[in-house]
């Protein structure tokens, strides 16, 4: 089971994203007009689901796959158009409702079965391939690693997540972020190293059969996050 720092981190984000922050993520996430710090922020979060996509295999049909803190659905519909079998949980059933709205009639083979709920569930079943976007950059490198090796024992072949890399501009923003008022912050993201992030991995007794394949950064305006794949040594790894 997770940490209490985990659950406690949980319950913040379900309030924020569900309740505070839900219209503004509604319109980030679509093709709305938005300001120019939300438009990089768009830019940012394209380039990288574009890039986790990529670090999956180019077919996907039959693949099952969990979008771990699917939001409002993109990334998901992005693999069920490359014929994955999805589910898509997240926490927020009003994000989760935004998605199941969205959601294209044709998915071209591919299929998604939108939940609320916790990513970290063990009721969610097996996978080939577990997605993270942006949905661990709010919890601790220890708790991350947690998460990840609770999914690694029902994964085959990858998980490829995102983690807030701990670089001068994010650590800024970090601090600013505590001068506002608590009811108007977001739950703070997380600034992680990179070599904390593996020696933590290294150190996790289930994660010692996963080996670190790509890493890859996106920075855009006001959007830094960095995307890693992790693939299980056990398997055949290329598909």
């Amino acid at each position: 089971m997770p940490a209490a720092s985990y659950q406690e981190r949980r319950g913040q984000l379900q309030t924020y994203f569900d309740r505070t922050a839900v219209e503004a993520w509604a319109r980030l996430t679509s093709t709305a007009p938005v300001g120019r710090i939300r438009a990089t922020v768009r830019a940012g979060r394209d380039q990288m689901r574009h890039t986790l996509l990529g670090m999956l295999p180019a077919q996907l049909s039959g693949r099952r796959i969990l979008d771990a803190g699917c939001g409002t659905g993109a990334l998901s519909v992005e693999a069920a158009q490359r014929g994955a079998q999805l589910v898509a949980v997240d926490i927020s059933p009003t994000l989760v409702d935004i998605a199941r709205d969205r959601l294209p009639s044709r998915l071209a083979g591919g299929s998604i079965d939108f939940r609320v709920g916790d990513m970290f569930d063990a009721a969610l079943g097996e996978f080939d391939h577990v997605v993270a976007m942006d949905s661990l950059i709010h919890y601790r490198a220890v708790d991350v690693v947690r998460v990840l090796a609770g999914f690694a024992v029902r994964t085959r072949h990858s998980i490829v997540f995102t983690f807030a890399p701990k670089t001068p501009a994010l650590t800024v923003m970090h601090a600013v972020g505590r001068w506002f008022p608590r009811h108007d912050r977001a739950p703070a993201i997380e600034p992680v190293s990179e070599s904390t992030l593996r020696r933590h991995l290294a150190q996790d007794p289930v994660l010692r059969q996963w080996r670190i394949a790509r890493t890859q950064r996106i920075a855009c305006g006001f959007y830094t996050s960095q995307a890693m794949e992790l693939v299980n040594s056990r398997e055949d790894s290329p598909a």
